[in-house]
């Protein structure tokens, strides 16, 4: 005798088999969605590449700035402590220059003498190396160059003109080594008072 089926049980493989098409149809959505065309690929590489590219573009630039700069510059250091030759040669001739026994002999002349050739000398190794002096007396304060350390009463000077340089500065090319230290001018108090006193007469008028 044949079995009868069970009802219950074709129902329940016929849920199954409609899971399983479920399932395969969903896996199928999915593989389509995950599957990248190849002109979108080949979008994607070139996009990366040009990425790559303009990264060792930028390196390869910082590198060349950088290889310039230390070729211009590499001897900043140096140069800065080479402008203590120069000072203690200043000093060393205002010293003997205030020497009281010293003074108007010819051994004190000869030094002298001495002294500015060797300032001259090196001032020309200075320049051969783009090495410059700033020049700042009378001209007008600027603080990229110069710094302030006293101001002078003149009345013949624009305030904050330069009128005494109490150390040099210089610059090696476009860059500052040091700055000049100065003193400028500015009006003597008499003076103020004066353009003080004209201000009130014009306001009463």
């Amino acid at each position: 005798m044949e079995k009868e089926e069970n009802p219950k049980q074709q129902s329940t493989d016929d849920l199954s088999e409609e899971k399983k098409e479920e399932v395969s149809m969903s896996e199928s959505e999915s593989t389509e969605k995950d599957e990248i065309f190849p002109e979108e690929k080949i979008k994607e590489l070139e996009d990366k590449l040009t990425r790559t590219f303009a990264e060792m573009e930028n390196q390869r630039r910082r590198f060349e700035k950088e290889k310039e700069e230390a070729f211009e510059y590499g001897g900043y250091v140096f140069a800065k402590e080479a402008l203590n030759l120069i000072d203690n040669l200043e000093r060393s001739k205002q010293v003997l220059e205030n020497d009281e026994i010293l003074k108007n002999t010819d051994s004190l002349k000869k030094t002298l003498d001495h002294l500015t050739i060797i300032n001259k000398d090196l001032m020309s190794i200075f320049t051969k190396n783009n090495i410059k002096p700033i020049d700042c007396l009378n001209k007008k304060l600027d603080p990229n160059f110069h710094q302030a350390m006293m101001e002078i009463e003149d009345d013949q000077k624009e305030p904050g003109t330069i009128v005494q340089e109490i150390q040099k500065g210089f610059t090696l090319k476009d860059r500052l080594l040091r700055p000049s230290l100065v003193g400028v001018s500015k009006r003597s108090e008499k003076n103020d008072q004066k353009i003080e006193e004209n201000k009130e007469n014009l306001e009463d008028k």
